[in-house]
Order: C-alpha cells, then structure tokens, then sequence
C-alpha cells in the first residue's frame, strides 16, 4: 500500500500544479491574449462627455503618453494607445515591463474597452532586455512547462493589472 502511495503521489502532486496554473484568468482569442469588455452606463450620457472621460482617464493612468503613440478621434468616439505596467517578479528586483495596445470605443450611453498585442520585457540581468510577444510564454506555462520560476508571479500580475485597469477605467466613466 505505502510503496503505491510513493507511486501515485507524484503524479497527483503534478496534476494539482498543472490544475492550479490553468486558474489564472487571461483571456484569449485566436491564440492571442485578448482583453474586451462592454459597459452600459447610463443611457442619457452622450458620446462626447464619456469620450473626455475616457481621455482624462487615459492621460492620468498613463501620465508618459508623450511617450506614447496615443490617438483620439472625437468623431468616431475612438481612442487608441499603448499601456505599459510593471509586474515586480522576485525579492531580487527583477521586474517586466508589459506593453499592450488599448483601443476604447466610446458611444451615447456606454463604451467598450479592449486591450491586445501584449508584449514582455524582462529587466533581470542574463535576460535580453527586448519585447516579445507573451502568448509564447503563456502557452508554455499552460501546458505545465514554465519559462522560469516567476511565470506565476508575471501571469498573475497580468490578470490583476488588467483587472484593475478597467476597473478604474468603469470608475472614470462612471463619475459625474
């Protein structure tokens, strides 16, 4: 029975770590991490006042957009920009930065968020410092075979960036 147990343990054990890694909540579509999300407010708010919002919310969350290609167009209710955010990943000071294209798409009563085309970059010494696509990554974590033992940490750090993101997006829309 013991010497069964020594058997079955291990494959148990790998079965939880695998289950465990799949509760991370990162959405994809077409094999790309895809975040969208719709919001009805109230139907009397008209299009111009929730796309200043939108803006304002966009500019104060993203206060380097200088930086930043950012495109606003008053008239089809569209803002398009990058977001980046940092994901501290160890006690040692290893961080990634995570770049993402955001598009809102604003309208009388409501407005759409959605954030695509994420990119990692590691700062950690041994590390290349580029971009690169994070669906690589992520697919490899979700088949039970991480990069490296912060992936967890990154993966996580993602879900709650982004998570936050819209909500605070929803709290700017929503104020009046």
């Amino acid at each position: 029975m013991f010497k069964a147990l020594l058997v079955i343990l291990p494959f148990f054990i790998c079965t939880l770590a695998i289950g465990q890694v799949s509760k991370i909540d990162i959405p994809m579509k077409k094999g790309k991490v895809f975040y969208e999300k719709s919001y009805e407010l109230n139907p009397a708010l008209q299009q111009d006042v929730l796309f200043k919002r939108a803006l304002k919310w966009f500019k104060q969350d993203f206060p380097n957009t200088k930086k930043i290609k950012l495109s606003a167009y008053k008239t089809t209710g569209e803002i398009t920009g990058t977001g980046i955010f940092k994901i501290i990943t160890a006690d040692n000071g290893n961080y990634y930065f995570m770049r993402f294209g955001i598009v809102i798409r604003v309208h009388n009563g409501g407005y759409t968020f959605t954030a695509t085309s994420f990119y990692e970059k590691p700062i950690e010494s041994g590390i290349s410092n580029e971009y690169s696509k994070i669906e690589y990554r992520w697919w490899d974590y979700r088949q039970g075979k991480p990069w490296s033992v912060e992936d967890t940490t990154l993966f996580k750090g993602i879900a709650l960036n982004e998570t936050a993101l819209m909500a605070s997006l929803e709290d700017q829309m929503k104020m009046q």
